[in-house]
């Protein structure tokens, strides 16, 4: 994978789940402790190192307030750091990085260096405030036996986490995920047609068609949303208001497929979207395919110069899934 989209693709992945973490506390601005916690989460070999180690993202949350309750006393200040309540990240805007965490990434996708996750776990142990020392301590571990891990499991051709493939008539883009819940949990999760919602942006709401029961070949109707999470309206033409959405194949606990349509839009070629389910140290590892018709003829000669900028939008379509599945454990 090209350098440059890796670190575009980290940073982003990162700095979502970062200010995910944030907002738990009603923060805008995400700190090197919540790129930690973003660490714990990815899917790459840095989070894959952070989790062989038992730390999950429970434990580092703990650890992470605990550290800035005992700075908060050193500095003799008789309060404790506010509680955790929900993710509201994608209620509410305004966020950013702190400086420090900010020149940090920027560090680790400079000369000579990767640009993806662990290249930025690197840095961030390596980091002269010894915040992150610290956390690992409360942890049960220090920075050179988290290192060594990492290159334990770290891979000598980087974590490529994205793949795009075509064939006559159909393209399809695969993308890993790790979602800190156990594999039953996220199978059960991804097979509840009412759940669509919560990792389908665009669906609303999932209403069953009569005399249709949850097993392959069952039909669903979907309707888009009335409005964003933010509570700004949502403007939707009328033919993409509802969904097909069809349950194509079902195998617990290990796979699952969805397919979806708009049925009122002529022409209309259903995107399909599987699920491959691994057991992983921590929770789950998904990985996400996405598959859809292209366009035929003429059409797909005019589209060609376009398939970069396809292809990071279906990126970041199928990211958004992997994301909100995660989100929705926790």
């Amino acid at each position: 994978m090209n350098k440059f989209i890796r670190a575009a693709q980290t940073s982003q992945s990162l700095s979502l789940a970062a200010m995910e973490e944030a907002s738990r506390f009603g923060l805008r601005e995400a700190g090197i402790e919540h790129l930690f916690l973003a660490l714990v989460l990815n899917e790459q070999s840095a989070g894959r190192a952070l989790r062989e180690l038992g730390i999950g993202i429970d434990n580092a949350r703990l650890a992470v307030v605990e550290q800035h309750n005992e700075q908060l006393a050193a500095l003799g200040v008789e309060a404790s750091f506010p509680a955790a309540g929900q993710i509201v990240f994608h209620q509410t805007d305004g966020y950013g990085w702190s400086p420090r965490a900010r020149d940090l990434i920027a560090k680790a996708g400079g000369k000579n260096k990767a640009g993806d996750a662990a290249a930025v776990l690197r840095e961030l142990v390596a980091e002269p405030s010894g915040l992150i020392s610290d956390i690992l301590g409360r942890l049960g571990t220090t920075s050179g036996t988290l290192l060594e891990v990492l290159d334990e499991v770290e891979s000598p051709n980087g974590n490529p986490t994205t793949a795009l493939a075509t064939e006559k008539g159909r393209a399809t883009m695969s993308i890993e995920t790790f979602v800190p819940a156990s594999l039953d949990e996220v199978w059960n999760f991804l097979a509840d047609p009412e759940q669509i919602p919560q990792w389908d942006s665009s669906i609303g709401a999932v209403n069953q068609i009569a005399g249709h029961s949850p097993i392959p070949g069952a039909l669903w109707e979907g309707t888009a949303p009335t409005s964003y999470p933010d509570g700004k309206p949502a403007q939707i033409k009328p033919r993409f208001r509802r969904r097909r959405i069809e349950l194509v194949t079902a195998q617990p606990p290990g796979s699952i497929s969805w397919s979806f349509g708009y049925p009122d839009v002529a022409r209309n070629n259903p995107v399909m979207m599987d699920f491959f389910l691994i057991s992983a140290t921590g929770g789950t590892q998904i990985h996400i395919t996405k598959t859809w018709s292209r366009c035929p003829g003429w059409r797909n000669l005019f589209a060609r110069p376009l398939r970069p900028i396809q292809k990071f939008l279906l990126w970041i379509s199928l990211f958004q899934t992997g994301s909100a599945i995660s989100r929705s454990f926790r």
